[in-house]
This record gives C-alpha cells, sequence and structure tokens, in this order.
C-alpha cells in the first residue's frame, strides 16, 4: 500500500510518499521565508495552497509512481496554525474524492516520534520534540504517548526566532543564534527555569533581549541564551530517564539540527547508560513523509477517518492520540552496582556515617552543561536542599535525618529510608499494606499543605520523591525546591505532581489527585490557590482553556 502524506501545520509545506513496509519513497518540501517579522497564519495558508499541487507533481517524480497507484491520503489534523491545517486538510480531501481513496488525519507532533522511530531504529524512546511551535518531553506507556513535561509558555524554537527578530538578525533565529553562538565562550548570567518537568523560556527571552539592549555583545548573548535554554530541557529529558527508566533517547523536531543541543543530549544519555537517536536532518522538521508514516500505522490499525470527520483540530494534543501500534519495551535502565540510583538531580550511593547505614546524595557534574551553569545550580541545590529538608521538618513533615555536608562534592550524607515509593505502590494500586489507597493520596495533600503553610515549595513533587515508612509518609529530593508564599508558586508545585502522576500514573490519576486535592483543603488560601493551579495548567500548549 502507498500513502501520500501531506504536512502543514505551520510555514512549511511538505509532501511525502511511504509504502506499508515503511520505505520513504519520497520527501519534498518548501518552507515559507518572511521578508520581515514572523509567520501570519493567512499567509501560512496561501503559502501551502500555491505549493501543495507542485510538490505533489514532484514527490511523484521522485518516487517514479503515478497518482493514480496512489492508495491512502494523510494530512496533518493538527496541532498547528488554524488557516495552514484548513489549506492542507481540503487539499487532502480532493485527493481522497478525485482518487477514491481512504483518507486519515494524523497528529503532527507524534508524526515526528515515528518518523524518528522508522528512521534510527529506537523502539520505546523519551522524545525530546523541539520545533517553533512545541516543546515536549514524551514518552509511551499503556496505548498513548504521554507529555512527561513541556514549555508553559512560548516553545524553544519560537524563543529563538523571537529573540533573532527583536535584536535584528530576522528569521528564522535557530540558526543564526547557533552560529553565533559558536564565537563566545563568555556565559552571562540568565534565569533558567525548571519546574519538575516542565519549563518557562519567556524570562529567559525577556532577560537575553535586555542584555543586548545594554549593550553585551550579541555573540555573548546567543552563547549564553543557547546553552541555559539547551540545559533546561537537557535537564528535563534526564528527569524523565530518571523516572521511567527507559533505555533510549531520541530528539527531533525542526531544532534538533542544532549541533550544540544534539552534543549535550548525547552526553547525558551516555551518563545514563541510554541509547541515543537522532533522525536524518531532513525529517527533523516537518516534512510529508511522516504524514504519510503515520497513515500507514493508523490505517494498518484501522484508524480510517471519513470525509465528515476531517475536521481539524488545532488544539491536538499528543496525549490525546490512542497508539494501538506501540508497546512498551521490556528493557529497563540497569545501573552499575556501586550506585543505588540515579536521578536528575544527583546519585545515590550507599555509605556508613558512625555506624549507620546511610546513603550520600553526590551531585555529580553535568558535562553537558558548561562550567558556568553546572557549579552555579550544583551549589545552590544542595545549599537550597539542605535548608528545606530541616525546615520541612519543623512544619510537621518528615524528611531524611541529614549527617553531614560535604560542601566540597556538593554531597549530602543522610539517613537511609528502609520503605517504598509512593511510585511502587501506586504501580501496585489499591495495596493495603502500606495505605489504604485514597488515604495516602489525602495524606500526601495534607502534608503538601504543610509544606506550603510554611512557604516551602518543594518544586519536584513526584511519586519517586516521597516515601512510605511505618505508614508515614516521608518527603524527600528538595533540589528544585524554594521558600515563596506566592500563590502562583503553590500552584506550579500542585500541578508538578498532577502531571506527574497523570504521566506515569495515569489510570489511578484522576481519582488520586481529587483526594489529593481534599487532604490539601487545610493550605492557606486553599481556594485561590487551586484557581490558580488550573489557570496555570491552562497556559499549557494546547489546552483547551473552555
Amino acid at each position: 500500500m502507498l500513502c501520500i502524506g501531506i504536512e502543514g501545520t505551520a510555514e512549511k509545506t511538505g509532501v511525502g510518499i511511504v509504502d506499508s513496509e515503511g520505505n520513504i519513497l519520497a520527501s519534498v518540501g518548501k518552507a515559507l521565508i518572511p521578508e520581515c517579522g514572523g509567520i501570519h497564519p493567512r499567509e501560512a495558508a496561501e503559502h501551502h495552497a500555491t505549493t501543495i499541487v507542485p510538490l505533489i507533481k514532484e514527490a511523484l517524480i521522485e518516487s517514479k509512481l503515478d497518482l493514480n497507484e496512489i492508495d491512502l491520503v494523510a494530512f496533518s489534523k493538527g496541532p498547528g496554525l488554524g488557516p495552514a491545517l484548513r489549506t492542507v486538510a481540503t487539499a487532502a480531501r480532493s485527493l481522497s474524492l478525485m482518487l477514491k481513496i481512504p483518507i486519515v488525519g494524523v497528529n503532527h507532533c507524534i508524526g515526528h516520534v515515528e518518523i524518528g522511530k522508522l528512521t534510527t531504529g529506537a523502539i520505546d524512546p523519551v522524545t525530546l520534540y523541539v520545533s517553533g511551535g512545541n516543546t515536549q518531553i514524551i514518552a509511551f506507556d499503556s496505548q498513548r504517548y504521554r507529555l512527561f513535561g513541556e514549555t508553559l509558555d512560548v516553545a524553544i524554537g519560537n524563543c529563538l526566532d523571537q529573540f533573532s527578530r527583536a535584536v535584528g538578525l530576522g528569521h528564522p533565529g535557530g540558526p543564526k543564534v547557533e552560529e553565533l553562538a559558536k564565537k563566545s565562550t563568555n556565559y552571562i548570567r540568565l534565569p533558567y527555569t525548571v519546574k519538575g518537568m516542565d519549563l518557562s523560556f519567556s524570562g529567559l527571552l525577556t532577560a537575553a533581549i535586555r542584555k543586548y539592549e545594554s549593550g553585551e555583545s550579541i555573540e555573548d548573548v546567543c552563547y549564553s541564551l543557547q546553552e541555559t535554554a539547551f540545559a533546561m530541557l537537557v535537564e528535563v529529558t534526564e528527569r524523565a530517564i530518571a523516572h521511567t527508566k527507559k533505555v533510549e533517547v531520541l530528539l527531533c523536531g525542526g531544532v534538533a539540527a542544532n549541533t550544540r543541543l544534539r552534543e549535550m543530549l548525547s552526553i547525558m544519555s551516555q551518563k545514563h547508560y541510554a541509547d541515543f537517536y537522532m533522525p536524518p536532518i531532513k525529517y527533523c522538521g516537518d516534512n510529508g513523509a511522516m504524514i504519510a508514516w503515520m497513515g500507514q500505522l493508523m490505517h494498518k490499525y484501522g484508524l480510517v477517518t471519513t470525509i465528515e470527520d476531517t475536521g481539524i483540530i488545532q488544539k491536538y494534543r499528543t496525549d490525546n492520540v490512542n497508539v494501538p501500534w506501540m508497546e512498551s519495551s521490556e528493557k529497563i535502565l540497569k545501573l552499575p552496582s556501586d550506585i543505588l540510583e540515579k536521578g536528575a538531580e544527583a546519585n545515590i550511593f550507599p555509605g556508613k556515617w558512625m555506624d549507620k547505614e546511610v546513603i550520600i546524595k553526590k551531585r555529580v557534574p553535568k558535562k553537558y552543561r558548561i562550567d558556568d551553569i553546572d557549579n552555579y545550580l550544583r551549589k545552590k541545590r544542595n545549599k537550597g536542599e539542605v535548608k528545606l529538608l530541616g525546615q520541612a521538618k519543623s512544619c510537621g513533615v518528615k524528611t531524611p535525618i541529614i549527617y553531614d555536608i560535604v560542601k566540597d562534592e556538593s554531597s549530602i550524607i543522610m539517613e537511609k529510608i528502609i520503605g517504598i515509593s509512593v511510585k511502587d505502590i501506586f504501580e501496585n494500586t489499591k495495596n493495603s499494606k502500606y495505605f489504604e489507597f485514597n488515604s495516602l493520596c489525602e495524606k500526601i495533600g495534607e502534608n503538601i499543605a504543610k509544606l506550603h503553610n510554611c512557604g516551602i515549595i518543594h518544586g519536584d513533587l513526584t511519586s519517586s520523591n516521597i516515601m512510605v515508612k511505618n505508614h508515614e509518609l516521608i518527603f524527600i529530593d528538595f533540589g528544585l525546591g524554594m521558600i515563596s508564599n506566592l500563590v502562583e508558586d503553590k500552584g506550579v508545585d500542585l500541578l508538578v505532581f498532577k502531571k506527574a502522576i497523570s504521566a506515569i500514573h495515569h489510570t489511578i490519576a484522576q481519582e488520586c489527585m481529587e483526594s489529593i486535592l481534599y487532604g490539601y483543603r487545610s493550605a492557606n488560601n486553599y481556594k485561590s490557590i487551586i484557581s490558580k493551579m488550573k489557570e496555570i495548567e491552562g497556559r499549557g500548549r494546547y489546552i483547551d482553556k473552555n
């Protein structure tokens, strides 16, 4: 079976032809490069309207096929720019009706993941998908691709484009920033904003523009912007690897063409004993082949669309799509015998202190980050964690006992908790040996309220960072924490946990979160915080605000 795919979610028109065995027979495209400013949706639609037919002809020539030999047409249903998506959908419908062949609308983001797997041989990766319109950390679990992290505001590609336009470099910004960044090694401190496994680039973007306007050299600012943004991206991918224990990392999307980002992600993967994959550059950016291959996968599993159901979904989220063709790999991360746990923040080693069995939490240098960023983060987070572990106790929340601090090594020697993680309990739900399920979730909420009432923001609330010992909860890993009484920060803290359990414990997430919020009702300004959490959640990409 031969499938022709038409891509046009943003500024690039793409047409590809792929057979049912995954052989890419053609992939051609043409990007809209505006003379000034960014991409206007109407102009993108006009660009697609004038280029789709010539590109279809070009793809047929490249594949040595006749139009009548095509058996299936696929198109990018979303997410993307409304006018652009409608133009592509109209073209696909016309082909379907003219050739009397089936039609299928596909998710653009998953198309990037699947073409990456097809062209690299990756099986079940944690995927960092970075482009002009999207920044997502994706991993498969139980028939869907789950979003373990994403941008809370602008996508990384859009961040680079906006910076480039603001400082007079033009569009697209990514390649221009990369080229200038290569000419500097002088780092200027910029905001580094990681919230659990989510990121925020808006503050970084504004700060970078201000640094340039204040007289800093364009090369230094580009270098600093790129190093900061990419370190954030790799850190959250590392966090997803530590949480899921998967053994593959895939980089895709238009920003994947950046050599520095590829280098950083490769270094991180190697340190986590995971294989790193990246598609050929021509399949990193938007392309028709990925849409055609998605069409093949969906057709094989009977997910063919009728003409009546070919409407676009402008906010088509990755985690709203069933993926019946995918199965989780049975391979899991295997660590050296001397490491108890390898997280994104630190390595955990066994040790002894005054004849006590302890653990040593060591924030090892991250070779993917430049020293200016790495040294600052490790010292800041080590100091902050020690402070918050102590303060949490005074607020009635149990945390490990700290026995010693080795500042030169960014290490904390602390009590070894002989218990079970909430993650393990959630993976065997309703386990009455530890807690009745809803009671456990409610107690989590009660403890988070105690932290927040003391102005403590945990910063990385996940089921891996809460232990159960003797029917009591013990909160660990305050490395991303801070002191704050802002309703915004408390709302983010709750949302981090909600997203963490939704990604990996999705079958119980809603029930558990309801119990957590019930337990959390003792928090000061409870209603304002819950309202703020929902507002922040609505800032995510492609979230329906209605």
